[in-house]
């Protein structure tokens, strides 16, 4: 029995970043004689234990074969015959093939220490091209690394083309590619994951509402970056700099799918495209599944970031409307990710990077000026039922309404 890290802990520790999670591959053993060490299985796919004491997953070498459609559609062969060689070119990409035992002695069959050094993810084999999940894999490891120069190998490139052209990836369920998609905005270049599902031609295979944003035209005094799809990725990526959550994430994405349906014979203005974008935002939510706090704050982005942007000419009305969609007076920290989801569009302008977004204090202002509203002295004057509803809406305008006026003054 012989045992050897695998994976993302070499690659990180070969590269100088921190190790979080191992992986240990055991040659050379059986599924009774890990039992009998007291290992404990888990899963039923293919023999993965738990060790005793750290709880790390340990598995057996295993090879594997294409037996079906998509990410599930293998037949895996674990048995103490099966090589380390063998084992590490199922795997993905070179960089994540490298092996190695207690000693730190490297085994490295396909050349991964050098795509580290020469800084690309290239695929293992072209067994790559039997797993559609590798195409999302391999753009978030794109997204991940790309502050260190990586990027993806021309050849690897074609595989995920090839992928992407052959229906490969609408066997993907909704949770896998949602899990792919999640880590890979939560990287520190999100955007490098969209453009290079765009590349491969993945992006419009699997959010056409989003790969439809390229070429799109806007308005250069306010967009001087002018292309929709690459305002989009901009977005993404000051929402990444500003170590935003997923939910903002996810709402940049998004906010802007509306402008993709509007003709080119009105471009570059699109009117309305806050309302026509939220059935494409729904359908994009269904379609992997989005949980619903990052579904809620996307439709919500997506219908009222131009009230954002202009919150300091909204009327006291318009401004408690706002207020009352986003039920700030239960959920203060849903309006405080449409507020940061509003500055990061702001900046994601070319030349607006660094500009102040004096709405966002304005916005919080007029929340806590609402929420401020004591219901106790309504009671007490004997408002009950919907009466005391519209009697609190009153109050609320009339805070709103002095809030604006002191703002301004």
């Amino acid at each position: 029995m012989r045992i050897y890290k695998v994976g993302g802990a070499v690659r990180d520790r070969l590269l100088g970043k921190p190790v979080t999670d191992i992986d240990w591959v055991v040659v050379g053993a059986t599924t009774e004689e890990m039992l009998a060490k007291g290992f404990r299985p888990v899963g039923a796919d293919f023999p993965v234990f738990l060790h005793p004491k750290s709880g790390e997953e340990y598995a057996l070498a295993r090879t594997e074969r294409k037996s079906g459609r998509g990410y599930g559609g293998f037949t895996f062969h674990a048995s103490p015959e099966v090589t380390l060689e063998e084992d590490l070119i199922r795997r993905d990409l070179t960089i994540n093939a490298m092996a190695e035992d207690d000693q730190q002695n490297l085994t490295d069959p396909y050349h991964g220490q050098r795509d580290l050094k020469d800084r690309l993810l290239r695929h293992v084999s072209p067994a790559f091209a039997e797993d559609p999940l590798r195409v999302l894999r391999v753009a978030r490891f794109a997204a991940r690394y790309a502050g260190l120069g990586f990027t993806v190998a021309p050849e690897t490139l074609e595989l995920m083309r090839q992928l992407s052209d052959s229906g490969e990836l609408q066997a993907l369920t909704p949770e896998r590619s949602w899990k792919e998609i999640s880590r890979a905005l939560m990287e520190d270049q999100p955007q490098v994951f969209i453009e290079v599902l765009r590349a491969c031609g993945a992006l419009k295979v699997l959010m056409p509402e989003v790969d439809a944003l390229f070429g799109v035209p806007q308005p250069p005094a306010h967009h001087p970056e002018i292309d929709t799809g690459a305002h989009t990725l901009s977005v993404l990526q000051q929402a990444a700099l500003h170590k935003q959550p997923l939910t903002v994430r996810w709402a940049c994405l998004l906010h802007d799918l509306g402008k993709g349906l509007t003709p080119e014979a009105e471009w570059p203005r699109h009117i309305a495209h806050e309302f026509k974008g939220l059935k494409l935002i729904k359908a994009v939510n269904e379609r992997f599944k989005v949980p619903r706090d990052c579904a809620e704050l996307a439709l919500l982005v997506g219908e009222y970031h131009t009230h954002g942007h202009r919150a300091l000419e909204l009327k006291p009305s318009t401004l408690l409307e706002l207020l009352q969609s986003f039920d700030v007076y239960r959920r203060p920290q849903r309006f405080e990710e449409f507020i940061a989801a509003c500055e990061m569009d702001a900046r994601g302008r070319t030349g607006f990077e660094q500009r102040s977004y004096p709405q966002a204090d304005y916005l919080r202002g007029a929340a806590t000026a609402a929420r401020n509203v004591a219901v106790q002295p309504l009671l007490e004057q004997g408002f009950k039922g919907p009466e005391l509803g519209e009697a609190i809406k009153r109050e609320r305008l009339k805070a709103l309404k002095a809030y604006k006026e002191a703002a301004s003054a």
